[in-house]
């Protein structure tokens, strides 16, 4: 029971000493189930994982669900949906020119009507065969879930939704900030100690959130490239020590690309730690690094086992690394193998 009492403390202050780091169940058991399903989020719960992710993207009519992306055709059965097939576009989504069916061209009904699927099926086929069998969640019904869990099991279940493409939104009328900010309201997660971590890879959402509400925000960071609402910032200038102490004045946490902790070099073996735990922690700044697999094709050459790239490799041989590198929290596909490593 301790290891739940530390959760809020994690959230609002860092990880005290010999604190495990917090496993965050990346759009659920997404290696096991379809992601972002029911059925992905109770499982990562009863792995063991302290924290469930939603991505959010906006219906036609301003409600906020739970996908990958926007465009739905490679996690729901649209394509076999005949009423919609006149939908299937392309549009420029951040700069990417993409095809297929996009949430802001439905309703909250329509998208209720279709089922999810496994998004990597060549790597996950066990995960697959639950395809077609759960609905489209919105943001209100993960928390929901999140909070049944906690009362089912005592132990505090907390959300950590990654807002998609907020300028974008935006642009195309769905403000999705103030969406977000009047759901936060309605379901009394506005507050430093709610029991949520709210993430983005843009900058400027993030820092008009830090004016409105007192959740925890946390700042993502990829590998290569930059916000998409901010040209010419790179994310490497972004985890300098100067950049970070700028990234303290709006959010709580970092959330680098595991290769920024622990890189890899040009054979694809993980390298000794680098500075950026240290001198996150040093600007007041908790990290959380995304995301480990399983699967062979994701993890360093060390890790890996068998021939195939999507055989299992030591995924949590891994997850103890980034352990061992003093971050605070963890993003994974398989709970129960970050568990297993984190113990």
């Amino acid at each position: 029971m301790i290891r739940y009492i530390l959760i809020a403390i994690v959230l609002l202050m860092g990880t005290p000493a010999l604190a495990q780091p917090l496993i965050i169940a990346h759009r659920g058991a997404s290696g096991e189930r379809p992601e972002h399903t029911r059925a992905a989020y109770d499982l990562a719960i009863e792995q063991g994982a302290d924290v469930i992710e939603p991505d959010l993207v906006m219906t036609r009519d301003g409600v906020l669900v739970d996908r990958h992306e926007n465009e739905i055709g490679g996690t729901t059965d649209v394509e076999r949906h005949p009423e919609f097939a006149e939908r299937k576009t392309t549009k420029v989504i951040d700069g990417v020119q993409t095809t297929g069916w996009f949430t802001e061209d439905f309703t909250l009904a329509e998208l209720k009507t279709l089922r999810a699927r496994e998004r990597l099926p060549a790597f996950r086929p066990s995960s697959a065969a639950f395809d077609g069998q759960e609905p489209i969640l919105t943001f209100d019904e993960v928390v929901a879930i999140a909070r049944e869990a906690s009362a089912r099991t005592g132990r505090t279940i907390a959300v950590a939704p990654e807002l998609k493409h907020p300028t974008y939104f935006a642009g195309v009328g769905l403000p999705m900030e103030d969406a977000f900010v009047a759901e936060l309201a309605r379901l009394d997660l506005t507050g430093a100690d709610a029991p949520i971590i709210v993430q983005c890879f843009e900058v400027g959402p993030l820092e008009r959130l830090s004016k409105r509400v007192a959740t925890p925000l946390a700042q993502l960071i990829a590998a290569t490239g930059g916000p998409a609402d901010r040209p010419g910032l790179t994310y490497a200038e972004m985890i300098t020590p100067e950049g970070l102490k700028a990234m303290a004045a709006y959010a709580a946490w970092v959330a680098p690309e595991a290769t920024l902790v622990l890189p890899r070099d040009a054979e694809g073996r993980t390298t000794a730690p680098n500075a950026l735990v240290t001198d996150a922690h040093a600007a007041g700044l908790k990290v959380v690094v995304w995301t480990l697999r399983a699967e062979n094709a994701f993890l360093p050459v060390e890790r890996r086992r068998g021939e195939g790239f999507a055989d299992h490799g030591d995924m949590a041989g891994y997850a103890a690394a980034f352990g061992q590198a003093g971050v605070d929290a963890i993003f994974s596909d398989f709970p129960a193998l970050a568990r297993a490593g984190l113990h």
